[in-house]
């Protein structure tokens, strides 16, 4: 385990320094090398989808729907087609039909609307023209006739028996026998284990909650954008900010029933995704816009249009019923999750199912989910899905345990932790895993062993009113597709290509590793997101896969060109291969007969020796290591407003092996800082009629810096051993305790516990004026 610190000098061994010498043995694994695209950014030279300029190129705009949910019943586009640079005029119409259901039809439904609306913001129609402007006007000229349907917009109405049904033919899958008529519950997911009677029989205290969360958007700066350019042959070029080209690739041609050749993908530089940017939205209307029109087209979504139509994460309603011995042993568990999927069904409610007990060991479980539709925009992913309001709702139980058994809230979690080899809730046996070892981290940290958090007194005041509080969150990591192609060049730099979309880092990840296996200094390498045709096959950029998926393809490949650079040694010596070993980026005759060779060497003489020298890996990753974080927060409320201020936070997660440690706690304290958002702040709000009253950063409040203490960070390093450098994925667990954490604080400042997100001001100001009457 290795706790941060500021950076060391050069040279050091401590995974501080800035040069060669990493921690754990490694020379470069380990190190904070500046990042190798790092310039282009503070110095605004990067390139993203919007500031692309093509020779002319038009400009789109989408018309969206007005109602929560609406029959089609006419589209007249002719007023708009002949308004002033009006190139080209797009509807549902002008679509593939959709399938009657599954996934195609959410895709295709999602980016445009057939026969009916299914939330206020889903996109209608679509007009090119020569500017913005001359877009948006003919886009507002189009005249759409719409018959009004009954919407639901909050879970426990949409389960409802008299709910308005938004698919006639949604049967909800996981029940037996199979319904006969149909609902708006998507989906229901069941885990079970043991006998739940029988742990709470066995349990001297029982502690029954229910929680609700509200819907929150993934807060990524950047809007969505895309040009595409489409030829006199059929053939698209995409440029477009996404967490996975392919999948854009693949999305786009499923939308518009083309073959994928037709479609070449570059990725644009991404200005935040988080999880929201790993499906499509207006890819294809560009597309067929810019087929029409014979010109490329360009659309960004405005910030009230992302709000407004693009995916959230869902708000929840959960039930919990936690069985517990005095000794602190948890004997028992019973969870009940209900999740908005928005317009479409999803698996929102499996994951949380999953996730919702898995922090702990537990004998007896039963855990039932629902996914349920309701007229709101379709849920996509953001960060570690569904496992926050999971987590807000066992761990808050937990902390509540823990205070009426007067035990230590990190002790009762150690007592119930589980380890390799003990069953997941889900079914498979835990691998090596290091939620033990991140518990102990904060149990022994500066800030949980220091007094807990008082007043300037010395004790809360009428006014302030301090608390400290703990949680402990999970997240399951994948593998996945991946592929890279590493080239050599004469003067003995390298090239590594890989198709994994730079979020948080993964272009110095990847030279990081490049750089251990081939002995090269690692500016001597350069890093590059390649497009659809340019590098294999790659998923999407999601699941904290990329340093641990695609890293695992580029060692592959480094490896095999070792051999060949062995290989070429070994022409060069006429010698043997297995007299040839690779050290510290040469080639070292075993016998010692003759002078090692450097990589350069060989490279710059590859062209007698049989030519240039590269290659590609591609795999499909198995072994995601599991995360676990573990979080403490110090808060302050102030009972006349309500209002929260955090005063410390310190956050221990378990990275495997952090190849490059700043970008470790860069995702550790965003992940924090957007858990924080969701727990005290954060939510969509509407209006009985249905529209998002919210749309905007002005009135959806995501926390700023003045907002927030530094995020202290501990890494915890439990090797992964199906990775070759021990590497866990980190970008998603982080923002998962959060929320428990902060109720459990607030629960310890005041005495009161609430159950519902966010604790704003005045959801805090109305529970303590509750509790005092």
């Amino acid at each position: 385990m290795s706790t941060t610190e500021a950076p060391a000098t050069p040279g050091t061994s401590n995974g501080n320094g800035t040069d060669g010498n990493g921690s754990g043995g490694y020379r470069w694994v380990g190190t904070r090398p500046v990042r190798h695209d790092g310039l282009d950014k503070v110095a605004g030279k990067a390139r993203y989808a919007a500031d692309l300029i093509l020779p002319g190129m038009l400009h789109g705009h989408i018309l969206r729907s007005p109602h929560p949910h609406a029959r089609i019943v006419s589209i007249d586009t002719s007023a708009a087609a002949a308004m002033p640079g009006v190139k080209a005029v797009v509807t549902g119409a002008d679509f593939l039909e959709a399938p009657p259901k599954g996934a195609t039809r959410k895709l295709m439904c999602t980016v445009i609307a057939r026969d009916k609306v299914l939330y206020t913001g889903h996109a209608v129609a679509a007009v090119a023209a020569s500017t913005r402007r001359e877009a948006k006007a003919a886009a507002e000229a189009i005249e759409v006739t719409y018959e009004l349907l009954p919407h639901v917009l909050n879970l426990a109405d949409a389960m409802a028996d008299d709910a308005p049904i938004l698919h006639d033919n949604l049967f909800t899958r996981g029940v037996e026998p199979r319904p006969t008529e149909p609902s708006n519950i998507a989906a229901r997911t069941v885990y079970e284990r043991g006998d739940t009677e029988q742990g709470f029989a066995e349990a001297d205290i029982v502690i029954e909650r229910e929680f609700s969360t509200q819907a929150v958007h993934q807060g990524y700066i950047e809007p969505h954008a895309c040009v595409v350019d489409c030829d006199q042959e059929g053939k698209a070029v995409i440029w477009c900010s996404s967490q996975g080209h392919f999948m854009v690739r693949s999305s786009t041609a499923t939308v518009l029933g083309w073959d994928t050749s037709r479609i070449k993908v570059i990725p644009a530089e991404i200005g935040g995704g988080f999880g929201g940017k790993t499906t499509i939205y207006i890819e294809p209307v560009a597309a067929l816009l810019s087929t029409k029109a014979g010109r490329p087209v360009k659309i960004v979504m405005s910030r009230e249009d992302v709000f407004r139509a693009t995916g959230p994460a869902p708000g929840s309603i959960i039930k919990m019923k936690v069985g517990a011995r005095n000794d602190g042993t948890i004997t028992t568990a019973k969870a009940w999750l209900a999740y908005e999927n928005g317009a479409f069904g999803g698996i929102a409610a499996m994951l949380g199912c999953m996730c919702v007990v898995s922090a702990y060991t537990l004998e007896h479980l039963y855990v039932e989910g629902y996914d349920v539709v309701l007229n709101r925009p379709v849920n996509v992913a953001y960060r570690a899905p569904s496992a926050p309001v999971a987590a807000f709702a066992m761990d808050s139980v937990v902390d509540e345990i823990a205070r009426q058994l007067g035990m230590d809230p990190i002790e009762l979690r150690l007592h119930n932790c589980p380890s390799q080899g003990d069953p997941t809730p889900y079914g498979p046996k835990w691998p090596l895993i290091g939620l033990r070892e991140c518990l102990e981290a904060i149990r022994d940290s500066d800030h949980y062993q220091s007094e807990p958090p008082a007043g300037p007194s010395g004790e809360s005041t009428a006014v302030k009113q301090y608390g400290r509080g703990v949680a402990t969150g999970f997240w399951f990591n994948i593998g996945e597709a991946s592929s890279a192609t590493v080239n050599l060049n004469e003067n003995g730099t390298a090239t590594v290509i890989t198709g994994s979309p730079d979020i948080g880092g993964s272009r110095a990840s990847m030279a990081i590793m490049a750089a251990e296996e081939l002995g090269l200094d690692v500016h001597l390498i350069q890093p590059v997101v390649g497009d659809t045709e340019v590098v294999g096959f790659t998923d999407v950029t999601e699941g904290s896969r990329a340093t641990f998926a695609t890293g695992m393809a580029v060692v592959e490949a480094c490896r095999d060109l070792k051999v060949q650079l062995r290989k070429r040694a070994a022409k060069t010596w006429d010698c043997d291969l297995e007299e040839v070993d690779w050290v510290d980026g040469s080639a070292v005759h075993g016998p010692g007969e003759q002078e090692p060779l450097p990589l350069a060497a060989i490279t710059g003489n590859a062209k007698r020796t049989g030519g240039p020298l590269g290659t590609t890996a591609s795999l499909n990753a198995r072994g995601a290591g599991p995360a676990f974080s573990v979080q403490v927060a110090d808060i302050s409320v102030d009972s006349e407003t309500g209002r929260i201020t955090v005063e410390r936070y310190t956050t221990a997660q378990d990275a495997g092996t952090a190849i490059h440690p700043s970008y470790v706690e860069g995702q550790m304290q965003g992940g924090v800082v957007q858990g924080i958002g969701w727990a005290l702040n954060e939510e969509y709000i509407y209006s009985d009629d249905g529209a998002l009253e919210n749309p905007g950063f002005l009135d959806y409040r995501i926390p700023v810096a003045s907002d927030l203490p530094m995020i202290e960070t501990v890494i915890v390093e439990v090797p992964n051993p199906s990775h070759p450098y021990g590497v866990r994925g980190v970008g998603e667990v982080g923002i998962v305790p959060p929320l428990p954490v902060l109720a459990n604080a607030v629960a310890d400042a005041t005495g009161v516990r609430i159950s519902d997100l966010p604790l704003s001001p005045p959801r805090v100001l109305a529970a303590l004026t509750a509790n005092e009457g």
